[in-house]
């Protein structure tokens, strides 16, 4: 009869061996248990670190660059409409207690709450932390590891006899009949510190501490400790070695997050170009709603005038019937452009990131103080002002630097690859007390590692393919200097264009009302043609609107003009410096 039977534990007293393990242990759970709060804010504060290192060498970067949500801009102390409007009928009334924005205040609220806006600000942010990593992989790197185990088995303690079984002629083992079976427990533990470092030169330095553990709780009580420290360095000899081959992931992306920062600064001139525009557009829509009730209006007047003639038998009924869908087409061309504007003033408050239900008008004043001003720069100043100033064509410039280094590091990779090699390590006593390595139990080794260039195929490729990309980057340059040029001189074209066209609608405008009045006056004779008396209201209402669309054109090409030379100047508030300009010359 086999008799289970367990032995009294031995008592444990924790040595200072278990007691580092422990602490190591706890340690790690420690570190790993950091809050999310934390890692946040660890990240927010190296990437706004980064971002202030590189804002120097990007002019016009906000200086108040964050990611973090602002409050949104307070409406409260905007003027409110009072009166609503005639021309906008029915719908004036909708107005009637809503916010006039002027667009000072709309740039504002655009780059506080625009989606898009903050978009762009979190793909910078997005690239700083890459340059945050790169940095990282060349600074002490270090891990650890710990792991513990306790296990529990029985035992026979008595004298095991092995026998060949009668039946299968395979030896077994026979426990006797008065065996006893003891439980053995135990606990063990090993961990491991490692360290890591890139040097300059491509060296690479790693270290590790690594150490095992075990303990009888029940049975053998005696204890085993095993611990090493291990050191080797690698240095390239070839392929791999110097600093160029060596720094060229953190090269890159040092520059990549400069490059990010010039996108973003020029992002900042063409986004409130942009809102600009939008905002000009809105205000050109209401100034058509308000052109085509004008429209209308004298449609009517048409109409009830025709009506009155034709009921005295003095105008025949084809000429009032003319009138009639004259008032028709007027009063359509009105509902359109009143659904047009109202449309353009919705999506103008989903691009501010304003809820689409916010009650605004746009400062209708922003449109009556435009004018016609001519930027006061020659065609050779202007190219000279923005080769110096755009940043993408600094971007360009330092890109094609970028595929010039690169051929260096391509070249490197073709090298055959030699590493020297040096090792050192030394363990414990193996005495069971003894935890840390000792010095005089050392070993250490040195040697080459060599990988002959017998394939080189892919470095042959990559090596050819940074040539072609160089001259690439030669051309891409060359062709961007160009592009400016040509955009410079689009801008000051298109500027003379929309100061033309708006003399010429100016005129139209002062013309098509001599006409209707004119057209008027020989209707309420009795002498006019009732074509003459349609074409003229046409005319004038398309005048009018043109002259407002040509005032709005030549405020934006100006902007786009001094964007496009890099000297839109953008606060943090998204407004613009007053730009230098001058009144155009008169003509002779």
């Amino acid at each position: 009869m086999v008799v289970h039977q367990a032995r009294p534990p031995v008592k444990y007293q924790p040595s200072t061996r278990t007691a580092t393990i422990l602490a190591g242990l706890a340690l790690a759970l420690l570190v790993s248990g950091c809050s999310a709060k934390y890692w946040k804010h660890s990240a927010d504060a190296e990437s706004a670190q980064l971002i202030r290192e590189k804002m120097p060498s990007v002019p016009n970067m906000d200086t108040n660059f964050t990611i973090e949500p602002q409050p949104p801009i307070v409406l409260d102390a905007l003027p409110i409409a009072t009166e609503p409007e005639e021309f906008l009928g029915i719908e004036g009334a909708t107005e009637r207690g809503a916010k006039v924005l002027p667009l000072l205040t709309a740039l504002e609220i655009a780059i506080t709450q625009s989606r898009d806006y903050q978009l762009q600000k979190e793909q910078l942010y997005l690239q700083s932390l890459q340059l945050a990593l790169e940095r990282h992989q060349y600074r002490p790197l270090f891990s650890g590891r710990v792991s513990g185990t306790y296990q529990t088995q029985s035992i026979p303690t008595d004298k095991i006899e092995v026998v060949v079984d009668a039946i299968t002629g395979q030896p077994k083992t026979v426990i006797e009949s008065d065996a006893l079976l003891v439980d053995q427990s135990l606990v063990s533990a090993n961990g491991a510190i490692s360290g890591s470092l890139l040097l300059a030169t491509g060296a690479r330095l790693t270290t590790a501490f690594t150490t095992d553990f075990l303990r009888f709780l029940t049975g053998d009580p005696m204890p085993a400790a095993t611990a090493s420290a291990v050191g080797q360095i690698t240095q390239p000899l070839f392929r791999g070695a110097g600093y160029k081959a060596t720094m060229e992931n953190l090269t890159q992306s040092e520059r990549d997050l400069l490059y990010a920062l010039r996108r973003f600064a020029a992002y900042r001139k063409d986004f409130a170009v942009r809102i600009a525009s939008d905002y000009y557009a809105v205000l050109q829509a209401r100034d058509t709603v308000r052109n085509a009730w004008a429209d209308l209006r004298r449609s009517r007047d048409n109409v009830r005038r025709e009506q009155a003639f034709a009921d005295e038998g003095q105008r025949p009924l084809a000429s009032l019937d003319q009138f009639k869908q004259a008032e028709l087409k007027s009063e359509t061309g009105w509902v359109d452009a009143l659904r047009n504007y109202r449309e353009a003033l919705d999506r103008f408050k989903i691009t501010l990131g304003l809820p689409i239900e916010t009650r605004l008008v746009l400062d209708d004043r922003e449109l009556t103080q435009l004018r016609i001003l001519d930027p006061g720069l020659k065609q050779d100043e202007a190219v000279r002002a923005a080769l110096v100033m755009r940043l993408d064509l600094r971007n360009t410039r330092d890109q094609a630097e970028d595929a010039t280094r690169r051929i260096d590091v391509a070249k490197n990779g073709l090298l055959p690859q030699v590493d020297l090699v040096a090792r050192a390590s030394m363990d414990n006593s193996q005495n069971g007390n003894v935890t840390l390595p000792d010095p005089k139990r050392y070993r250490w080794s040195a040697g080459l590692d060599i990988d002959l260039p017998l394939d080189r195929k892919a470095e042959r490729n990559s090596y050819r393919a940074s040539l072609i990309a160089a001259e690439q980057a030669k051309r891409q340059l060359a062709l961007a200097e160009d592009q400016l040029k040509l955009q410079v001189a689009s801008d000051l074209r298109a500027l003379e264009q929309a100061r033309r066209n708006f003399e010429n609608a100016e005129l139209s405008v002062t013309l098509g009302e001599r006409r209707v009045e004119e057209q008027t006056m020989r209707m309420q004779l009795g002498r006019g043609v009732t074509r003459d008396m349609l074409d003229a209201q046409a005319d004038l209402n398309s005048a009018r609107n043109a002259r407002t669309s040509t005032l709005v054109g030549h405020t934006i090409a100006r902007l786009n003009f001094w964007r496009d030379l890099g000297l839109l100047y953008i606060k943090d508030n998204g407004s613009w410096e007053n730009l230098p300009t001058m009144a155009p010359t008169p003509k002779s």
